[in-house]
């Protein structure tokens, strides 16, 4: 593969895992008022291949995160404990938006790295043609 396919190669396994990592924001987010929810962490890996060299970026497992929530003196709820307490979910809002910002800029930027691949590759073949 040459360098522009390398290049767009690497900035699509770049948009594909920020995607997924927005994903696990958006669920993280959408649970963070669900009682006993656990917050989950991305991951990445770095997958080689020999024969071409190349390096693609993918999801590593994906992980909870073991803080424990606040809990909430709640007697007559469904779901306390035997002294009366509820644990809430370990969703902090400001770290999760922080996380969305990342990955949307991240992936903005991986966008941007493929269209110029992708521009440089139209620009090639328009001189080509001449």
């Amino acid at each position: 593969m040459d360098s522009l396919g390398k290049s767009m190669s690497a900035a699509a396994s770049g948009m594909s895992t920020q995607s997924f990592r927005m994903r696990i924001v958006t669920e993280n987010l959408s649970n963070a008022d669900t009682n006993d929810y656990q917050r989950k962490l991305v991951s990445f890996a770095t997958v080689y291949d020999n024969e071409t060299g190349e390096g693609t970026l993918t999801v590593g497992p994906v992980r909870t995160d073991k803080t424990p929530g606040d809990k909430v003196y709640e007697p007559f709820h469904p779901l306390a404990d035997q002294d009366g307490y509820v644990t809430k979910s370990n969703v902090d809002m400001m770290i999760e938006m922080a996380d969305a910002k990342e990955a949307g800029r991240s992936y903005e930027a991986n966008l941007t790295a493929f269209q110029q691949a992708r521009e440089m590759y139209s620009s090639l073949i328009a001189l080509l043609r001449r």
